[in-house]
């Protein structure tokens, strides 16, 4: 693994251990170079996916770009940052087994807006409102409504 301070070829695993529930390793390594620590992760890929944009343009599948959509919707929302990842992890697992190589752009959007009503109301009414992109008020008030009768049907939710 190539050091991301000096770019030295060779670096050291110190340490390793399961994360994100036995899906991933964490493993920390140093650089024998220049001395520098840092962490990686490696996980298990069925397949590579590729995501069919509304434009039709194609882009390889970004786990990170996926994190990085929850961590938006979920600022300073006290949601715990290993809910987040086993939230990511179960998008992704289900992607990969799906069978297939080319998801739509639209169907991981459905899926982190089903998560995101999982974790939190506000997160989920903030990626909503890009996702189904918001133009009027009256956007809110309909996801409002279908939050509040969500929360009559069931109040533990």
């Amino acid at each position: 693994m190539r050091c991301p301070f000096c770019g030295s070829e060779d670096s050291q695993v110190k340490d390793s251990r399961p994360a994100e529930d036995g899906a991933a390793i964490r493993r920390r390594r140093i650089c024998p170079d220049c001395g520098g620590r840092f962490t990686t992760f490696e996980r298990v890929q069925l397949r590579e996916l590729m995501v069919l944009k509304k434009t039709g343009r194609k882009a390889p599948f970004d786990r990170e770009k996926l994190m990085r959509s929850f961590e938006i919707a979920l600022r300073k929302r006290p949601v715990e940052r290993e809910r987040i990842e086993r939230a990511v992890s179960g998008i992704v697992r289900r992607l990969e087994s799906s069978g297939e190589s080319e998801i739509a752009s639209e169907e991981i959007g459905l899926q982190v807006l089903e998560a995101l009503k999982a974790l939190d109301d506000v997160a989920f009414v903030r990626y909503a409102s890009v996702y189904r992109d918001f133009s009027y008020a009256e956007d809110f008030e309909k996801v409002m409504a279908e939050l509040s009768a969500k929360i009559a049907r069931d109040p533990g939710a």
